[in-house]
This record gives C-alpha cells, structure tokens and sequence, in this order.
C-alpha cells in the first residue's frame, strides 16, 4: 500500500477555550484540534519530529534553531488507470510463409573466395586437394 504524508508545525501557544485555565491544557486543546482537523480530511497521526532548521542572523551569520513538526499519513487515492492491471497480449496473426524457390536463392560468385575464408587460409576444396 502505497501513502501519502503531511507535515505540519506543531502548535507553538495554546489556544483558549472554556474551563482551560493552565497553560498546559490550553496547549494540549491546540494540538488536539490541530490534530482533530486533519483526521477529519482521512489524516493519520504518525509521529511528532524535532528537525533542525536554519535561519538568517542578520546579513552573513545563521543560527540554526529546532522546529517541532507532526507527521501525518493516509492511503493514496488510486484511479483506474494506476492500479497495476495484466497487460492484454494479443498474438498476432499467423502469417502463410511464402515458398522459396532455389531460383529466389542468392548464389556466390565463384571467382570471388567466401567472406569466412582469408587469404592463406586453406578452404575445404584446398584441404581436398592436397
């Protein structure tokens, strides 16, 4: 089975809601929202990453600074014509093989020695004669 990924930043602050009073809770009701919207289109919760990432310290000088990212995946959505179908063979059609007449047939010259033959080489009519 083949998938498809999302990655997505976590949820930095916390968002506010009713009866959550801590800064814990109110960011834990982020990130399960954040995670509840996704699920809703077909996205499975995979794993949360820490990756590093570089950013620009002024004109010349970087600082690298670690991101929080969640990692989600579903099943990709195969049509019709990329599912791995049987190719369909056919054989052709049988074809009436001509008759070859000894006429039809090229002939040697004979002045001219075979092409497998070289110089020096004795042929069989060579051999024979010896």
């Amino acid at each position: 089975m083949s998938y498809e990924y999302k990655v997505v930043p976590a949820p930095v602050r916390g968002l506010k809601a009713k009866g959550l009073k801590t800064p814990e809770d109110r960011f834990a009701h982020a990130l399960e929202t954040e995670m509840n919207s996704l699920a809703a289109d077909g996205w499975e919760y995979l794993r949360a990453d820490t990756l590093p990432c570089e950013k620009r310290d002024g004109l010349l000088s970087k600082t690298t600074s670690f991101q929080n990212m969640l990692v989600f995946r579903r099943a990709k959505k195969t049509t019709v014509s990329q599912q791995k179908r049987e190719p369909v063979i056919t054989a052709p059609a049988p074809v009436k093989a001509a008759s070859v007449s000894e006429a039809d047939e090229p002939t040697q010259i004979a002045d001219e020695p075979a092409k497998s033959q070289k110089k020096g080489d004795k042929g069989s009519a060579d051999v024979a004669a010896e």
